[in-house]
């Protein structure tokens, strides 16, 4: 006779007298009794898709294949993107299996499918997203309820559905599909008094301002084999990367943060480029309001006003969000050895990101450090390249919705 039980999530004021059924209890011992899952869901999270990574690795699976549903229709988070194609190619390399994704139609089914051999041998369907396994801050208080069964008939037929979804007519793998990514936090600037969050939809709206030359600002990195070659300073130890020049006072290392943001002579001596020592103020394509202004020799850098460090916070902070480097506690220590807070040619190229696009507006903003005075607006954004898509939604040239 077959075996059904239903799943519960074990919260509160909700709690359950049998704390075994639940949906991340009975999943992790599926898991560890099968050789091959099949999996099509919504959603992700981060933490999930870590959890489920480290499930395959230690348990005796032969073939993992999971199918998310509602990403290519309404986009994913550049961190959540970068994290599954990891996996993903860390799965197909070694054999194991694959992640797709439904690219013609919303999929918000949970279906889940356990295999010993050739036999289904359970089967959950129900309300949990992949999040259950491993709940996070945003999930942990969300009440889930599924079914596990053994039930013949319904293992074969939810079985064959995941199977009919693997479909090229239906989904693809991940790294084959353009998706429309969408921005994680950059939680590097909070706290930071001198950047102010304005309203998501501003830059779009002060967009249709934008007047006059659009000055493009390189942003100039070694590649990941050129970072250990300190004869290539100016891509090394200074730019996006001048936290790993000498310490400024003995001990103490350079903030992580610390860039020097050098423009080319060609783009500072173009017509309309702000002239040295006079502040205004920048909007950036994800909504962080900070002064900025032009100075030194030739005017040729470009930081923020009242905090140096304001300006690395955005600019580096945006790859932290996306999960492509991690900031160096101590930049002396790591840059005498692996480097791996240095930004690379590579971390741009999967950010999709060659410059930075800076443009006026023909508007102003009070500044309230100076008694109001009005200061120019100016919009501050991430060039995609093309076939990459920006935070305010524009393509870049050729246009395309892809992070690699």
């Amino acid at each position: 006779m077959p075996l059904s039980q239903i799943l519960y999530s074990n919260i509160q004021p909700v709690r359950i007298n049998h704390p075994r059924a639940t949906f991340q209890k009975v999943f992790n011992e599926l898991v560890a009794k099968s050789d091959r899952i099949d999996i099509a869901v919504g959603y992700v999270s981060q933490a999930s898709l870590e959890a489920l990574r480290e499930l395959v690795s230690a348990g005796d699976i032969r073939n993992i294949n999971l199918i998310l549903g509602m990403y290519v229709i309404e986009g994913i988070t550049a961190r959540t993107l970068h994290l599954a194609r990891t996996i993903n190619s860390e799965w197909k390399r070694t054999g194991v299996g694959s992640i797709r994704a439904v690219k013609c139609f919303k999929y918000h089914g949970k279906t889940y499918a356990f295999r010993r051999g050739e036999a289904v041998t359970h089967v959950i369907i129900g309300s949990a997203n992949l999040s259950a396994i491993r709940p996070d801050a945003q999930t942990k208080r969300q009440y889930e309820i599924s079914t596990v069964t053994t039930d013949p008939e319904i293992c074969r037929e939810v079985a064959d559905f995941i199977e009919k979804l693997k479909d090229p007519k239906y989904s693809a793998d991940i790294d084959d599909i353009h998706f429309k990514t969408l921005l994680d936090d950059n939680l590097e600037l909070e706290g930071d008094e001198n950047a102010l969050r304005m309203p998501s939809q501003d830059f779009k709206l002060y967009k249709r301002y934008a007047i006059g030359t659009e000055f493009l600002l390189p942003l100039k990195v070694p590649t990941e084999a050129e970072k250990y070659n300190d004869s290539l300073r100016k891509f090394t130890k200074s730019n996006i990367n001048v936290c790993y020049a000498a310490p400024r006072s003995a001990g103490k290392p350079r903030d992580w943060y610390e860039i020097q943001f050098t423009v080319p002579r060609e783009v500072r001596e173009l017509p309309g480029y702000p002239k040295r020592g006079e502040p205004f103020f920048v909007l950036t394509d994800d909504s962080y309001l900070f002064k900025v202004h032009t100075t030194s020799d030739n005017n040729k850098q470009f930081s923020a006003v009242g905090d140096e460090l304001t300006l690395g916070r955005w600019l580096k902070g945006r790859f932290v969000s996306a999960g492509l480097v991690k900031p160096a506690l101590n930049t002396q220590e790591d840059g005498a050895g692996a480097r791996n807070g240095m930004i690379t040619q590579e971390m741009l190229d999967q950010y999709g990101c060659t410059s930075l696009a800076l443009q006026r507006t023909n508007r102003t903003y009070p500044d309230d450090k100076d008694d109001g005075k009005e200061l120019e607006l100016w919009l501050l954004s991430f060039k995609m390249k093309e076939g990459f898509e920006g935070v305010d939604g524009t393509a870049g040239e050729e246009g395309g919705h892809v992070l690699s």
